[in-house]
């Protein structure tokens, strides 16, 4: 049993994997593309990628193999014969599942310890890629400031002799603005062959560029400048900053997913002291204010018109009381107060709820990673119990239906752990919850499976349906199905 599941997760494996690389070129190929990469570079981005998409593989490579291998067995007749020999189907799968077990440890493994670097890894060499400035590529008609201090137009371009009509070249390098401008009616460009600079060979053109007065007053200056007429020019700009620069490993070594599990909960609970902390304070700051007391809303008016005592002994004071004591006068000023202290309270609460808010989803975002290295392993398997019952009961093997079925079950999966992981990571439920829910949902079906595929049930047998629709109908109208004469072969 172990031998024929081998075979197909290797398989299915390295397929769902290369899904995912190209998914992964899809989506960023626009920021890969004219950068001038190396080969070696290119690879390690792949490879580096390719290992942080393993954990998400792994689950559906195990459903998708398990349908095929207990779908082989249920197409050829070996499931059926294994049955009428005795053996059950739980001690059919029981290899497999021990198989899959394995796994699922082999699995938690790797996105504990090596899924972090990898994805550190990776992450850090896009960002230096994205980093890098594209390959010299002058469009024509439009300036390119891809050159530091420099801003280049060209009015037309030739492509097959790459011949350049109408050069207007911004030289503001001095840090005072366009300083210096060339126009030359054409030209070529070329990039050096260690590709550090470029050699601009202009011709027929002008150079005009401002000559700097020094310890000239403002009201004296004249602004004179300089104009140089040329039939041949060759200019050396030196390209800086177009290479790709690596960063250390230390760029993203806080973020939630780049860390292992003993990293996770050391964050977790550092984060979750500090918000306990802050909302400690905030709710002190809050009760011991002075102008969120109702006291004071008065203690200023008393100052002027009367005793202050019992405005001040809070535990005996009367709002109501004593606000009927004033005149229309103190009464309005006393309001107007009250307004502006509870705008104040209000602005204060929306202030630190808000700065709260952010706290909690920071913290959520490292418990959900937490709980997402329990969930994927498990996850493998939830979709063994899910396939292998599935494969027994359709008895098709090879990719066809249960690559259909695979692709449906895993799809239905995801939807559900991207909602349950948003959903905990914004406060609306709970992380276990959240984190688990493909799971909890998931985990029943897998036991329904198992029950019908150990019990013989037909339910991929269309005429089941067919019949039990029948019953409905019959049910409705009064009239009894027609069934066959098994004797005669008459209907009934």
């Amino acid at each position: 049993m172990i031998r024929s599941f081998i075979g197909p997760l290797i398989l299915t494996f390295f397929i769902v994997l290369i899904i995912f690389i190209l998914q992964f070129l899809w989506m960023y190929v626009d920021e890969l593309a004219g950068k001038g990469l190396e080969p070696k570079v290119l690879a390690e981005l792949l490879f580096q990628f390719s290992l942080t998409f393993v954990p998400l593989s792994l689950p559906l490579a195990i459903l998708l193999a398990s349908l095929m291998t207990f779908g082989n067995l249920g197409e050829f007749l070996e499931l059926t014969a294994l049955k009428s020999s005795g053996v059950p189907l739980q001690r059919i799968m029981l290899p497999v599942f021990v198989f899959a077990s394995l796994l699922a440890l082999g699995s938690f493994a790797f996105a504990d310890y090596v899924l972090p670097i990898s994805t550190r890894k990776a992450r850090t060499l896009l960002s230096d890629i994205r980093r890098m400035r594209p390959e010299f590529d002058i469009q024509e008609g439009t300036f390119y400031n891809g050159i530091d201090g420099l801003s280049i137009k060209i009015t037309n371009k030739d492509p097959e002799t790459n011949r350049l009509d109408g050069i207007y070249i911004y030289d503001n390098r001095g840090g005072i603005g366009n300083s210096s401008i060339i126009h030359a009616d054409s030209g070529y460009m070329r990039v050096t062959g260690d590709e550090s600079g470029l050699i601009l060979t202009l011709y027929n053109g002008h150079a005009y560029k401002d000559i700097e007065e020094k310890n000239v007053p403002q009201d004296k200056r004249k602004y004179p400048f300089r104009r140089d007429v040329f039939t041949e020019q060759t200019m050396v700009i030196e390209l800086t900053g177009f290479g790709l620069n690596r960063s250390g490993m230390d760029l993203y070594r806080s973020n939630y997913a780049m860390l292992n599990t003993s990293e996770l909960t050391y964050f977790i609970d550092s984060l979750s002291g500090r918000y306990a902390t802050r909302s400690d304070t905030y709710f002190e700051e809050f009760s011991k204010a002075k102008v969120f007391t109702a006291a004071h809303y008065f203690t200023g008016g008393y100052h002027y018109y009367g005793d202050t005592t019992a405005a001040r002994k809070l535990e005996n004071f009367n709002c109501k009381g004593t606000f009927d004591t004033l005149n229309f006068m103190d009464k309005t000023a006393t309001i107007s107060r009250a307004l502006s202290f509870a705008r104040d309270g209000t602005s204060f609460m929306v202030e630190k709820s808000e700065a709260l808010l952010v706290e909690a989803k920071n913290l959520k975002r490292y418990e959900a990673e937490r709980y997402k290295r329990y969930t994927l392993p498990l996850a493998c398997l939830v979709f063994f119990f899910i396939g292998a019952p599935l494969g027994a009961i359709i008895r098709k093997g090879g990719l066809g239906t249960p690559a259909v079925i695979s692709v449906l079950f895993f799809l239905f999966y995801y939807v559900i752990s991207l909602s349950g992981e948003k959903f905990a990571k914004e406060l609306i439920i709970s992380v276990p919850i959240g984190m688990l829910a493909s799971t909890i949902i998931l985990l029943p079906i897998g036991i329904f499976l198992t029950y019908k595929a150990t019990t013989d049930a037909a339910i991929m047998n269309a005429e089941t349906y067919i019949i039990f629709i029948k019953k409905i109908g019959a049910f409705f109208t009064g009239i009894k199905p027609e069934k066959e004469n098994e004797d005669s072969g008459s209907v009934v």
